[in-house]
């Protein structure tokens, strides 16, 4: 008999949002207020699992987000890196092409002074031994024009 109750108070519960709620003049208020607890234990054991799973996805979304994050900081550093030394070897490059030039051009200013140097010193021993020729030739005339 006890059966035929539970299964005739059963089929007369309706449900409305989620929840039981007792029709039956059956139950008494201790045991409608008994239904309805246990109902809205349920219920609100399903809300806090909802709640843990909304907050483990939005612990595993921040964490890929993050992971994404340092991922492209990683690679903006090495791809800076990898500039930063091919513009620092640019830079020696450059530095040791205008070292070179620089050295090129000092070779050359002194080549260019030896040989005027060299040019002068030549053009003076000519002018020197043209004069100390004059010299002689006059000193020869002034000898023999004394003897005559």
């Amino acid at each position: 008999m006890a059966s035929m109750i539970a299964t005739s108070t059963l089929s007369k519960l309706h449900v409305r949002t989620g929840m039981f709620v007792a029709t039956s003049p059956r139950l008494s208020f201790q045991g409608r207020r008994s239904l309805a607890m246990a109902t809205y234990d349920e219920a609100a054991k399903q809300a806090r699992e909802a709640a843990k799973k909304g907050v483990d996805a939005a612990k595993q979304t921040g964490q890929q987000a993050k992971n994404q994050a340092k991922s492209t900081i990683d690679t903006a550093t090495e791809k800076t890196k990898d500039i930063a030394g091919k513009v620092s070897e640019t830079a020696q490059e450059a530095a040791g092409k205008v070292k070179q030039t620089a050295q090129d051009a000092w070779d050359t200013v002194k080549d260019t002074t030896q040989k005027i140097k060299d040019t002068v010193a030549s053009k003076a021993e000519a002018t020197a031994e043209s004069a100390k020729g004059t010299i002689r030739e006059e000193a020869a005339k002034v000898e023999r024009s004394t003897r005559s």
